[in-house]
C-alpha cells in the first residue's frame, strides 16, 4: 500500500516535475495545477503603510524614544526618585551617546512606545473612531 502511495505522489527533480510512467487517475482528479494570481513575479501588499494605525504606532514610539533620549523619561543613567524627579547615576553601561542613552534604554523606550501605541489603537477601535 505504501509503495503505491509513494508512486502516485508527484515526484520532483529540483524545480521540475518528473513524469511518472503510470499516473493514477484518482489522484489526477484531485490535484489541480496552481494558477498565478498576479501578472508580475512578486507583489506586496502595502496597505498598512500610511494607515492611521501605522501613524499612531510610529508617533507613540518616536515620542517615547525622544523622551528617553532627551531626559524626559527614566533611563539606565537617570533614575526616578519618590517625588518623580530624575537624578543622574552611573549605571556602568557603555554608550557612545553624549547623553548616555544606552541599548537597554532604546529597547525599553521602544517597547513602552509600542505598548502605548497598542493601547491607543485598541481604545480608538473600541469607541469606533478608527
Amino acid at each position: 500500500m505504501a509503495a503505491t502511495v509513494m508512486t502516485s505522489l508527484p515526484q520532483f527533480n529540483g524545480l521540475r516535475p518528473t513524469v511518472s510512467p503510470a499516473p493514477v487517475q484518482s489522484l489526477a482528479a484531485v490535484v489541480q495545477p496552481m494558477r498565478r494570481k498576479g501578472k508580475g513575479a512578486l507583489s506586496a501588499r502595502c496597505g498598512y503603510i500610511g494607515s492611521p494605525t501605522n501613524l499612531i504606532m510610529v508617533t507613540t514610539t518616536s515620542l517615547m524614544l525622544f523622551a528617553g533620549r532627551f531626559g524626559l523619561a527614566p533611563s539606565a543613567n537617570r533614575k526616578a526618585t519618590a517625588g518623580l524627579k530624575l537624578e543622574a547615576r552611573d549605571s556602568g553601561l557603555q554608550t557612545g551617546d553624549p547623553a548616555g542613552f544606552t541599548l537597554a534604554d532604546t529597547l525599553a523606550c521602544g517597547s513602552v512606545g509600542h505598548i502605548i501605541g497598542v493601547g491607543v489603537v485598541l481604545g480608538l477601535k473600541n469607541i469606533g473612531a478608527l
